[in-house]
């Protein structure tokens, strides 16, 4: 090799070095510079599950607030938030072109399972944080496969377990009838009632019904429980199947205990359409706080958030809970980001992500706090069970963490 080659080589070594130990800038992260950071999100804007789309409304919303009001640390929250109809075909698409045509900094608030499970393996080959994934499901939470995904809400299969302890203790003879979506969410359902039912599991569940997020109605399925003759049914599903199985059950003059997966007990989302009356007695379960309940009427965070909705989404349904679920994600989002500090690469992002310790959301339910670590994924683990009365959700019992369930 000529000395001329010898030089180039020992230089191109040198620099590969230098690249490698120099501490990332936050410069050197795609889509963060001296004024900006901007973050991708794919949401259901359309399809099966579009009531879910109000939770990037209000994320973008809040992110406005924010920069009107300065931004974090002097940088503008750039969100680009696209449409995948609840696809997860499109979700791969969409995400590719956040990732390498947008250059955003890292992905926030994703919906739904199937969806990010298509583009965790891809976002995490390329080390792009997928940050507090809209999704319950269990495997947010696998740190050491996956250590660039975290989750936000509790997991279903620790939701499914607080259920299972509240029939064995309140109703012990029940027969159980389940119906679920066909994918991971409400796969989680079933394990988790069954590690919480224990022994019991194989007696008191007589019958388990799947549909399709491509199906029409869940019409059939809920006639086949009722014939199975159940008396207390479990519900794992999106809003617009959730509303059609209350709708069902009163139609058919089935009337059975029902429990309802929380992220479809959204008052303006799913009780509304289905009819007020038609969901008396029904019981979830919530870790944030409900707009339609008279206890934080004069609550000082909930007019906090009544102010900023009137504000920044005048027209918006002020009593569909999804709304909270978003304002409370980005919330958390910011406190992650301030404590970044000026350091926004992608590496520190996710350290400081992964390192929130009791950090008070303000409208989380009191109690309530978000923890992460380096080897915990699931930054909320508390639970509280609540019963529909007609106009407003009533929690009971205490709140429940995942010990606890």
């Amino acid at each position: 090799m000529k000395r001329r080659d010898l030089l180039s080589a020992a230089a191109a070594t040198l620099a590969a070095a230098t690249l490698r130990v120099r501490p990332a800038a936050a410069e050197d992260t795609p889509g963060v510079t001296a004024t900006e950071i901007k973050i991708g999100q794919t949401m259901p804007y359309s399809g099966p599950a579009s009531a879910y789309g109000v939770i990037g409304k209000a994320e973008a919303a809040l992110f406005k607030k924010v920069n009107d009001e300065g931004g974090i640390n002097g940088r503008k929250i750039n969100l680009i938030s696209l449409d995948d109809g609840y696809s997860p075909l499109r979700t791969v698409e969409q995400t590719r072109r956040l990732v390498e045509q947008e250059d955003v900094a890292f992905l926030f608030q994703g919906l739904g399972t199937a969806a990010n499970t298509a583009v965790r393996q891809y976002l995490n080959q390329r080390k792009v944080p997928q940050l507090f994934v809209a999704t319950g499901a269990d495997k947010w939470g696998d740190y050491q496969h996956y250590p660039w995904t975290i989750g936000f809400q509790p997991s279903y299969r620790t939701e499914a377990q607080i259920y299972a302890k509240y029939i064995l203790k309140e109703k012990p003879d029940a027969k159980i009838a389940v119906l679920y979506q066909n994918d991971d969410f409400g796969k989680d359902y079933l394990i988790g009632l069954k590690s919480g039912l224990g022994d019991r599991h194989g007696t008191m569940v007589i019958k388990e019904a799947s549909y399709e997020t491509t199906d029409p109605t869940i019409d059939s399925q809920v006639v086949g429980l009722q014939s199975a003759g159940a008396d207390l049914l479990i519900t794992a599903a999106t809003p617009k199947f959730a509303a059609q199985t209350i709708r069902k059950i009163a139609e058919i003059g089935w009337k059975p205990a029902h429990i309802m997966s929380n992220v479809s007990n959204s008052v303006g989302a799913v009780l509304q359409p289905a009819g007020f009356e038609k969901a008396i007695g029904l019981i979830s379960s919530s870790f944030q706080k409900d707009p339609t309940e008279p206890e934080w009427r004069d609550d000082a965070d909930m007019n906090a958030w009544r102010a900023f909705m009137k504000q920044y989404l005048p027209d918006a349904d002020a009593t569909d809970r999804f709304y909270v679920y978003g304002y409370a994600a980005a919330m958390t989002l910011l406190a992650a980001l301030r404590q970044c500090g000026h350091d926004l690469s992608r590496a520190n992002i996710m350290k400081q992500v992964a390192a929130l310790h009791d950090q008070e959301i303000p409208t989380l339910l009191p109690g309530i706090r978000v923890n992460t670590s380096p080897t915990n994924y699931h930054p909320i683990r508390q639970m509280q069970l609540v019963r529909w009365s007609g106009t407003t959700w009533q929690r009971f019992g205490e709140v429940i963490g995942e010990e606890g369930a």
